[in-house]
């Protein structure tokens, strides 16, 4: 009877149910490296890492060639050896803390627009075209499900972020004389923990916002008003009418900023206090998975 049903015995090893999220992730980053537009937005946002690593490489290379002669500058005259390393450090681009602090955050764009558009396809859909179901049908908890989904959104939150910064890191301390081990830990902590927060803080929030608007469109407006509308705000009441610096804790992209600032060791003037932006952002993360816990066991397996 199974051979007249078309039925293949399975001839691979099982595995521990704790395995389960992998493949949901894998069939998660199948469908969208399989998009051309999530390619092109891929390089689109590789041209903010070209700029930094090219940058370093063209700022070395002047250095090299920079002799011990004066140069007029201003009415003065200053050494060109001196002239560069104002200008390394004038762009940031000096392997300092404030170099991955803003590779980060010029990044936010491009990133917080192939997200829309992922959680619309690896997310979304599911509730949409009800997918969920099938997953749930398998031996599988929520939370199988919530993980293997967020395995697949930190995936292109670290490769348009956390991957390329670790490679300026690189690139710099092949240019550069290191600063210490210690110091060096310190900066190479600091990237690996500000990719950690932006990785959970919008994998949670991505499948929160997928699960409850389900297409792009709605998707990306929300993710707009979520990350620049309510910057603008933001700015607007501290900057232009003096208001708490407090009020910045509404912006959830200046929450991951802060704290991630904290862990590169900078200080930004006129913000809340690092512990106020992370305790935002946990309670940000627990709502969103409460919610996702609701509506992920709200669905029906057995119709």
């Amino acid at each position: 009877m199974p051979s007249l049903l078309h039925y293949r015995a399975w001839h691979g090893e099982f595995h521990d149910p704790a395995w389960a999220p992998l493949p949901i992730a894998r069939v998660a980053l199948a469908m969208m490296f399989r998009r051309k537009l999530f390619w092109t937005f891929y390089g689109f946002s590789l041209l903010t890492f070209l700029m930094f690593f090219f940058g370093l490489f063209l700022l070395s290379w002047a250095e090299a060639q920079a002799s011990d002669e004066s140069l007029p500058i201003g009415g003065g005259r200053i050494k060109a050896g001196v002239l560069m390393d104002q200008l390394r450090n004038g762009l940031k681009l000096n392997g300092t803390g404030e170099t991955y602090r803003n590779y980060f955050w010029f990044q936010g764009s491009i990133v917080i627009v192939v997200l829309a558009m992922a959680g619309a396809l690896v997310v979304g859909n599911d509730f949409r075209f009800g997918s969920l179901p099938f997953y749930l049908s398998k031996p599988l908890a929520p939370w199988h499900y919530v993980l293997g989904k967020c395995l697949a959104i930190a995936a292109f939150i670290n490769l348009m972020t956390t991957l390329p910064a670790l490679v300026l890191f690189v690139q710099y301390r092949c240019l550069y004389p290191w600063g210490g081990w210690e110091y060096e830990a310190a900066i190479l902590g600091g990237i690996l923990g500000y990719g950690l927060v932006l990785t959970v803080v919008l994998s949670i929030l991505l499948m929160a916002t997928a699960s409850w608007l389900r297409t792009t469109v709605p998707l990306i407006m929300a993710w707009t008003t979520l990350f620049f509308f309510l910057r603008q705000l933001t700015n607007t009441l501290v900057d232009g009418l003096g208001y708490d610096p407090r009020w910045r804790l509404f912006d959830l992209w200046n929450n991951t900023y802060l704290v991630g600032n904290y862990l590169l060791g900078l200080s930004v003037p006129r913000q809340p206090q690092p512990y106020e932006a992370a305790l935002v952002l946990g309670a940000t993360c627990l709502l969103c998975l409460t919610y996702l816990n609701r509506r992920i066991r709200a669905v029906e397996v057995v119709q």
